[in-house]
């Protein structure tokens, strides 16, 4: 069995925040308090009022 090492508790910096719907660590947008990665934001996106214009 291998030796396990919890993961550090970060206060600052990209690793800092997860996503609220999927819990990634990566692409995180903090914007207007929404705490999604791009990918589920694209997925969310039109439900909370975003539009795509181009």
């Amino acid at each position: 069995m291998a030796k396990f090492r919890p993961p550090k508790y970060r206060r600052f910096g990209r690793g800092a925040r997860r996503c609220q719907r999927c819990g990634s660590q990566d692409a995180v947008i903090t914007k207007y308090g929404l705490y999604l990665c791009r990918q589920c934001f694209r997925e969310v996106a039109p439900t909370l009022g975003f539009k795509k214009y181009r």
